[in-house]
């Protein structure tokens, strides 16, 4: 494999027709609508539709393979390509450039000014430049005026890829290159892809220099405690972190350094699929102009109808994390004193919250299990068992064993509680039970954060030996032993014994 690829040239915008940069949200939803893209919703919000991907496709996600890469990324993980792949697949997004009309967005990752890049966006979509702008970090006037990019991604959506010559999986190709500090999109108006990008350079740059990357949200209480929440999209992450009585500092995407964690966005980006304003009111709220809407339906008045899921499950809303009352500012807290594992369990065994203690923590968050929900990845449908590794294995490009070992050191360091939360199914499995109760999920929670859960008493589980509280103000009882929600306590046995060999086998990876 060739080495001597010369770095890639500086990008040339100059064969398009024409291009805007750094437009305002207004002068950006005016283009989107003049272009046809998309629709303002009675709310405000700008409604567009991301065509035949509706969720990421994380199998056609590369990383060049080279000196810089070849000894420090998890190629297990990883799909290789040449530098003179990546060039090629360059050359074919910016050949589009043609006489078409771009946009460029200058944007920040990572709210603490030690550990943030310079990620600049060329995209042919007035939406897009909506949604990255609205999702990441927005430099100042003062900023942009000395602005040069250390990253540039090409979101060239509408160019589509052919396997047979441009030796792609199909006809997308997310392709990241670490060496010359480029990605290159095309294929797919899944908007999300371009957020993930900048979070998988921040998976691989960060850890290098002792910085914990992780994919959870992070919120703050009125006393200064920080509590983090991993897990997969559709667990709960932007949910249960937006919070009346807390401040939210992130819905997705963190690092935890020396002095405490920030965020990596700017923005927020929640599932929308059944959304009420009784149920989750500060994301309803955000939802307005300045916001985008992906693949929702609207009935003859622009109203969005979050139940109609006949596009996709996978309906979403971009929204500044500003747009959330009391959202912190620069988006930084203190070390966590809570850190939350969200799982949504398909099988409806695990218990809604348990405690966990260090040999399962590390267990746990190497297993990373859940069930991705539907319409999160192209082809998925219902819910489906999934073991994602530090709970967001599609964005990782170094191996586990990095990310556990920061997480190992900073728990033990700072003395932060860990606890496994179930959003999954209670009452039975997938198909027969019953997603579990926001409302019990938040009391749960919040007992955990305000130290009352602490002072009540805990059992064993027998299965999976996690401690598990026997009472909780505004629960239930039964609902916190899972078998006694089974009408068939049988059932139950069998399919937690199922569960519980799947997390041994899985963990001998990892051994």
């Amino acid at each position: 494999m060739s080495t001597t690829i010369p770095a890639t040239a500086q990008l040339d915008l100059s064969s398009a027709g024409h291009v805007y940069r750094n437009l305002s949200v207004s002068e950006l939803i005016e283009h989107a609508i003049r272009n046809d893209e998309g629709v303002l919703a009675a709310n405000g919000a700008l409604v567009a539709q991301t065509g035949k991907y509706t969720g990421r496709t994380p199998k056609d996600k590369c990383t060049v393979r080279d000196q810089s890469t070849e000894d420090k990324v998890w190629w297990d993980n990883n799909v290789p390509i040449s530098a003179e792949q990546f060039r090629h697949l360059r050359a074919k997004a910016t050949a589009s450039f043609s006489d078409k009309t771009l946009y460029v967005v200058d944007t920040y990752g990572g709210a603490d000014p030690a550990h943030r890049i310079k990620a600049r966006f060329v995209v042919e979509k007035a939406w897009h430049a909506l949604f990255i702008r609205t999702l990441l970090i927005r430099p100042t006037a003062q900023e942009l005026a000395s602005y040069e990019p250390d990253w540039t991604i090409i979101d060239m959506c509408t160019e589509v890829c052919d396997p047979a010559t441009d030796n792609t999986r199909s006809d997308a190709v997310i392709a990241l290159n670490m060496t010359a500090k480029e990605v290159v999109i095309m294929g797919t108006q899944y908007a999300g892809e371009m957020k993930k990008s900048v979070f998988t350079i921040m998976n691989f740059l960060l850890p290098l220099k002792g910085v914990m990357s992780m994919h959870c949200s992070a919120n703050i209480g009125r006393d200064g405690d920080t509590a983090l929440f991993f897990g997969l999209s559709g667990t709960g992450k932007t949910t249960l972190s937006a919070d009346p009585e807390r401040a939210l500092i992130g819905d997705d995407e963190h690092g935890w350094t020396d002095t405490g964690v920030f965020n990596v966005e700017g923005g927020c980006y929640a599932k929308c699929v059944k959304l009420s304003k009784e149920g989750e009111p500060e994301i309803w709220n955000a939802i307005r102009y300045g916001s985008v809407l992906e693949n929702v339906v609207l009935d003859e008045k622009r109203v969005p109808d979050f139940d109609d899921v006949s596009r996709t499950e996978n309906t979403r809303c971009a929204y500044p994390v500003e747009y959330i009352d009391g959202a912190v500012i620069p988006s930084m807290g203190g070390h966590p004193k809570n850190i939350f594992f969200l799982t949504c369990d398909a099988f409806g065994v695990l218990p809604p919250i348990s405690k966990l203690d260090g040999q399962q923590t590390m267990d746990h968050f190497l297993n990373g299990y859940t069930a991705k929900v539907a319409g999160t990845e192209a082809g998925v449908t219902e819910p489906q068992v999934t073991f994602s590794t530090c709970f967001g294995q599609p964005f990782l490009p170094l191996p586990p064993k990095v990310y556990a070992e920061l997480l190992r050191e900073k728990v033990q360091r700072h003395g932060a509680t860990v606890w496994l939360v179930n959003t999954g199914w209670t009452g039975g499995p997938y198909g027969v039970g019953k997603r579990m109760s926001l409302y019990h999920t938040r009391a749960l929670l919040h007992a955990a954060l305000n130290g009352s859960l602490h002072d009540v008493s805990f059992e064993t589980d027998p299965v999976f030996g996690l401690a598990v509280p026997t009472s909780c103000d505004g629960v239930p009882e039964e609902v916190l032993t899972p078998r006694k929600t089974w009408a068939d306590t049988a059932a139950y046995d069998a399919k937690a014994a199922e569960l519980k060999a799947m997390f041994d086998e899985n963990i001998k990876k990892f051994r």
